[in-house]
């Protein structure tokens, strides 16, 4: 049984960082690409960003190009997400999702076969 399980959510103040993790069983991590969603009270799920299995390759929401940075250990089955210069319209649940397509970064969420419980990102004005 493949689980997804993230960790580092919380409450942070405007112009802060954060770093949300998450940690995959159950498959073989290094075969899977990672990517982060979010969803705010009221609105869609909307894509992050994601990092293929296979060379590194990422891929950033417009918002998220330039504040966020999504990494992958491999060794320890973990995949991050840091966040920089946090505004308060990034308040939202973050959610890693796990790719059995590995080589692709896609935003497109109906292709990620895992997702985990989510994490709550407070961000204060």
């Amino acid at each position: 049984q493949v689980q997804v399980v993230e960790s580092g959510g919380g409450l942070v103040q405007a112009g802060g960082s954060l770093r949300v993790s998450c940690v995959v069983s159950g498959r073989t991590f290094s075969d899977l690409a990672v990517g982060w969603f979010r969803q705010a009270p009221g609105k869609e799920r909307e894509f992050v960003a994601a990092i293929a299995a296979i060379g590194g390759y990422t891929n950033y929401a417009g918002f998220a190009a330039g504040r966020f940075t999504i990494s992958r250990d491999n060794s320890k089955n973990t995949g991050h997400l840091q966040m920089d210069s946090l505004k308060p319209e990034d308040t939202a649940v973050y959610y890693c999702a796990a790719n059995t397509a590995g080589a692709f970064a896609s935003s497109w969420s109906n292709e990620y076969d895992y997702w985990g419980q989510g994490t709550q990102v407070t961000v204060s004005s």
